[in-house]
């Protein structure tokens, strides 16, 4: 799994993790009935909301039952099917070709080996031809993404010191653009070309923008090419471009009418400037402050901010994200969920908390958890890394016994190391962020 947008699932609340998840498991079956297993190892985040712009702009959801998935703790699920799971598959077999195809020629890592080259080559063409004709099928022309892809090497080519960044991000931007506005004519929705279009072009131009941020220590280490260091851009004037462009893409959606947009606008409104955000904490702790919080002690771009919190000092009155002051739950607050059970005896606003539950063998049950991560043996942390092979089987494991979602902190599959299981969402403490999504106008 790949992409920016990870939206973490507290601030998915209500019914949008379990849509959310509805799309990312069409997308991933969509691709194995039609192209095979293999292809099942696109499947990106990214890319599912092709899938959920379609359903947004249609009056009723498309869904079929799955059987038992690993990831989803051997348990079936209903999820979404229909062109657009199919357009987000065609989308998403043909920027993984182009993907892999930019890896050969630079000879990255093990695509350095001729061998490894000539298979991933192989690869990499089959997807192309299996996107064009899932996109033909549908009415859509992947040759516009294989342009795209096409003038990459030549417009990077062309730049220098005092080069526009966004030159460079031009032809993901047309790519993405043309992927979005195709999701109108398959609701049959022709209003919503432009602005679709507009907030295509834009996410990817956040997309290209964070990638090359994340990219640019490696890329100076290693002397590779980066559009920043290319063209001379600063972090700052980085992060400018990349907040204007979630602005643009919250402004284009409020133009473009949905039947139901609550999951797209929490992805491509509230989780596109989150990944703004957490991509430049992570990377540049001291960099530009960027209107997504004020100062604090996490550094310049402060704590964590609430989703959909009060409006900050340059947005208007109502409900907005990421405002100074997250959401407050009504009544006495409550304690951070990762703290555990109260301990005996202990008293709170309505006096001593209920007796546990009992389970078989007098077992506790902790009833927020009633799922296999609490019924099967847990992975311990280990002092070395797993390795490829025995990563990924701790990481099945892990998936389809809930570790990775209910356990925090859980070992890391390949490293071995603890990971919070919130520490990476900016969603701050879990009980201020299970807020209810309305569909509101920011």
């Amino acid at each position: 799994m790949f992409g920016i947008l990870r939206p973490c699932r507290h601030r998915l609340p209500g019914d949008l993790a379990k849509t959310w998840l509805a799309h990312l498991c069409g997308l991933c079956l969509a691709l194995r009935d039609d192209h095979g297993q293999l292809a099942r190892t696109v499947t990106n985040y990214d890319g599912l909301v092709i899938s959920a712009l379609v359903e947004a702009q249609t009056a009723t959801a498309r869904r079929r039952m799955a059987g038992p998935c690993a990831l989803r703790a051997m348990k079936p699920a209903s999820v979404a099917e229909g062109s657009g799971a199919r357009l987000a598959a065609a989308v998403s077999l043909v920027l993984a070709s182009a993907k892999i195809n930019d890896h050969v020629e630079d000879r990255d890592g093990v695509f350095g080996r001729r061998p490894v080259a000539g298979a991933a080559r192989r690869v990499a063409t089959r997807w192309a031809r299996q996107g064009d004709k899932t996109g033909a099928d549908i009415g859509f022309s992947t040759a516009v993404l294989l342009d795209a892809v096409g003038r990459q090497g030549e417009v990077e080519s062309a730049l220098g010191l005092g080069s526009s960044v966004l030159t460079a991000t031009e032809p993901t931007e047309a790519a993405t653009s043309k992927a979005f506005a195709h999701t109108a004519l398959l609701a049959e929705r022709p209003e919503n070309l432009e602005p679709l279009s507009e907030a295509g072009r834009l996410f990817g131009r956040v997309a290209h923008l964070i990638d090359a941020v994340e990219d640019l220590e490696a890329d100076k280490a290693s002397g590779a090419w980066n559009p920043l260091t290319a063209t001379g851009t600063s972090i700052e004037e980085a992060r400018r471009l990349c907040d204007d462009a979630v602005m643009g893409v919250r402004l284009a959606l409020s133009e473009a009418t949905f039947s139901d947009s609550k999951l797209v606008h929490a992805l491509l409104v509230h989780e596109l400037g989150a990944a703004v955000g957490r991509t430049f904490r992570a990377h540049y702790p001291q960099g530009p402050q960027g209107p997504y919080g004020p100062p604090g002690p996490n550094g310049p771009y402060g704590p964590p901010q609430q989703p959909y919190g009060a409006p900050g000092p340059h947005q208007g009155h109502g409900h907005q994200p990421y405002g100074q002051q997250g959401w407050q739950r009504p009544g006495p607050p409550l304690p951070p969920m990762s703290a555990g059970p109260p301990p005996p005896g202990a008293t709170g606003p309505e006096g001593p908390p209920p007796p546990p539950k009992k389970g078989r063998k007098g077992r506790d049950i902790y009833e927020p958890s009633r799922c296999l991560c609490w019924k099967w043996p847990k992975l311990k942390p280990v002092p070395q890394s797993r390795g490829m092979i025995l990563g990924c089987a701790a990481c099945l494991y892990e998936c389809g016994t809930c570790q990775q979602c209910c356990r925090d902190p859980f070992p890391g599959p390949w490293s071995g190391k603890p990971h919070d299981a919130c520490g990476d969402c900016d969603c701050g403490s879990c009980d201020n962020c299970c807020c209810d999504c309305c569909d509101c106008s920011c």
